[in-house]
This record gives structure tokens, C-alpha cells and sequence, in this order.
């Protein structure tokens, strides 16, 4: 146990990254058996038992050999798609950006291809970062996450994009300036029980799909991060780790509607001395 926690405390004291992949929920018994009350919750729990099984099966590393980042994923439970099956699989994704860097969305999705063994995600939604009480959300919030989003459909790295939490007008203004237009918007039902007649009315006009969800406007707070790695590593001091996004994805068998797989992907930094 000791030497767990030394070895914990060697990685995420010299580690600037963290790269964490939970793996297939789907197949990760200890998991599955819970009911997380919450997609926050759930978040907590996946990165804690990730985090804790990798270190406990990590073998102990010499000061020099400490790496900068760390990929931590359990690889029993990593399924990559063989090319085989590609075509009866469809890939989606939801981005949750903690911090506004729209470098972060070509880096998120280029860790989900190779992770999950594919050239082109299916679709991406996208979740810009909480903004400060009081502030709304403008196109101008939305353009630089639009942009480079625009640049991954052209390289082929996305097949549709689209959005979340947007009404009517918001909706219709991206619409308006996109080159590429978004496929589709999920609304959240804690915060209006019928879908906007408006926003029903625009999305048909256009052919964008209206998709409801429960996730709230911030995944995972610094803190409940922080948290969750503290629990993991047995009380560390974790208070400069940072998160930088979080990536839900769901495979999905085409003919049969039903989910082969299904995780997160989570990276964080180390705030800088």
C-alpha cells in the first residue's frame, strides 16, 4: 500500500498532463453495478476507480524514467474498432471544454480516433466552457469552438457537428454564419419541460435534429476533479491540477440501436509554478 502510494505521489508530482481513459463502461463490472445519480457523479467515480486500479498496477518507476505526461486506462477494458466492423458502428461524441482553448478540440478528437481505432468520429457535440454568472452566451462566445470544429468536418477527422443548449435565435444566428451547418442541438429537459416551439419550428425548417440531455452546465468543477484524484491516490495534495476537457463517447451497433461501448476521456494539467 505504501509503495503504491510513493509511486502515486513520484508520477503526479512530476507529471505536467494527465491523459485518463476509463475505458468501456460497458465491460467494467465495478462500475456498472452502480447507479451514479448524476453524469457529474459518474464522471467522479469513473476517474476515481481509473486512476486508483492504474496506480495499483502500475509497477514502480526510477526518478528518471518519471514521465511528463501520463496515460493512465486500464487495458483490459480498451476496445479498439477493428476496420472490420466500422461500417455497423456509429461513433458520438460529446466535448466538454473546461477552459476556452480551441486547440483542445483538434487535440480531443484526435486522441478519440486513435483511441478508439478510428479515422473520422461520426459526430461531435459541443459544450463550450461555463461563463461567468451573469454573462451570455453570444455567437462571438461561439465562433473560435465553431471554426475549428468547420476545420475537422473538412479533414475528414468529423462526419457532423453540433450543439448544445442553444435557442431559437442563437441557434439560427450560427446557422446564418457557419459554412458548416450544425446537425443537430441538444436541449436540456431540467430546464424546460417542452422542447421551444420556436426552436421545434427552426430545426425542422433546417433539417437539425433536436436531442434532449441531463448534464449540467458544468460536468465537473476543479474541485470535485480534484477530488476524485485525491480519493484515488490516498489523500495527495492535488490542489494545481487543473481540467482542461472531458470526452463522453457512445458506439452505438447501427442495425441492432444498441450501445457496444461507451466512456470518457479526461485531460488535465498541472498549473505552472
Amino acid at each position: 500500500m505504501e509503495t503504491v502510494n510513493s509511486n502515486a505521489k513520484s508520477l503526479l508530482n512530476h507529471a505536467s498532463t494527465l491523459n485518463l481513459h476509463t475505458g468501456n463502461l460497458v465491460n467494467r463490472s465495478r462500475l456498472k453495478k452502480k447507479c451514479p445519480s448524476s453524469p457529474g457523479e459518474e464522471l467522479q467515480d469513473c476517474i476515481r476507480a481509473t486512476l486508483s486500479e492504474w496506480f495499483n498496477t502500475t509497477p514502480p518507476i526510477t526518478d528518471k524514467d518519471l514521465p511528463e505526461t501520463l496515460d493512465c486506462s486500464i487495458p483490459q477494458t480498451t476496445e479498439a474498432i477493428t476496420p472490420e466492423e466500422r461500417e455497423e458502428l456509429k461513433v458520438s461524441v460529446k466535448l466538454f471544454l473546461c477552459e476556452s482553448d480551441q486547440s483542445a478540440i483538434k487535440e480531443a478528437v484526435d486522441l478519440a480516433c486513435v483511441t478508439l481505432g478510428v479515422s473520422q468520429l461520426d459526430s461531435v457535440i459541443i459544450a463550450p466552457p461555463s461563463l461567468p454568472d451573469g454573462e451570455v452566451q453570444t455567437l462571438a462566445h461561439l465562433q473560435p469552438c465553431w471554426e475549428e470544429l468547420q476545420a475537422l468536418v473538412h479533414s475528414h477527422k468529423i462526419a457532423a457537428i453540433g450543439t448544445s443548449d442553444l435557442d431559437k435565435d442563437l441557434l439560427e444566428q450560427l446557422y446564418n454564419w457557419a459554412q458548416v451547418k450544425p446537425s443537430s442541438n441538444q436541449v436540456n429537459l431540467a430546464s424546460c419541460c417542452v422542447m421551444p416551439p420556436d426552436l421545434t419550428a427552426f430545426a425542422k425548417e433546417f433539417d437539425i435534429q433536436l436531442l434532449t440531455h441531463n448534464d449540467p452546465k458544468e460536468l465537473m468543477s476543479a474541485a470535485s476533479f480534484q477530488e476524485a484524484v485525491q480519493e484515488s491516490t490516498r489523500q495527495l495534495q492535488v490542489e494545481d491540477w487543473r481540467l482542461d476537457w472531458v470526452l463522453r463517447y457512445s458506439i452505438i451497433v447501427k442495425s441492432r440501436g444498441i450501445i457496444k461501448a461507451k466512456g470518457y476521456l479526461v485531460h488535465a494539467r498541472k498549473n505552472s509554478q
